[in-house]
C-alpha cells in the first residue's frame, strides 16, 4: 500500500497540528503507512495537489461548499471530522474515521 498523504484543517492550523501528531503517533503504533500534515483552512489549495485525503475540522462545515470548488478534478477524498474525537483530539478514532470513511 502507498503511503496515504492526509491534510487536517481547522481555523488557524493550531488544533490541527496536535490531533496530526496524535493521529501519526497512533498510525505508528497501528503500522501504517501515513503522511498527516496539519494547516489553516486557508491553505487548502496550496496543497490540493499533495493529498488523498483532506479532514475538516467539524466546527469548519460550513466551508464544505467551497472546498468542493478546490477540489474539482482532483482525487481528493474529503472527510468532516466528528467533535466527539477532535475535541478529544484522539488521534486513534480519528485513524478509525479516515479507514471507515475510505473503505
Amino acid at each position: 500500500m502507498k503511503e496515504l498523504k492526509v491534510l487536517l484543517v481547522c481555523g488557524s492550523g493550531a488544533s490541527s497540528g496536535f490531533m496530526a501528531a496524535n493521529m501519526r503517533k497512533a498510525a505508528t503504533n497501528k503500522g501504517l503507512k501515513l503522511e498527516i500534515k496539519a494547516r489553516s483552512e486557508s491553505e487548502i489549495e496550496n496543497y490540493i495537489d499533495e493529498i488523498d485525503v483532506l479532514m475538516v475540522g467539524p466546527h469548519l462545515a460550513y466551508i464544505l461548499d467551497d472546498i468542493d470548488e478546490y477540489i474539482n478534478g482532483h482525487d481528493v477524498k474529503v472527510i468532516l471530522m466528528k467533535s466527539d474525537y477532535y475535541s478529544t483530539l484522539d488521534g486513534e478514532k480519528a485513524i478509525d474515521h479516515l479507514f471507515e470513511t475510505l473503505k
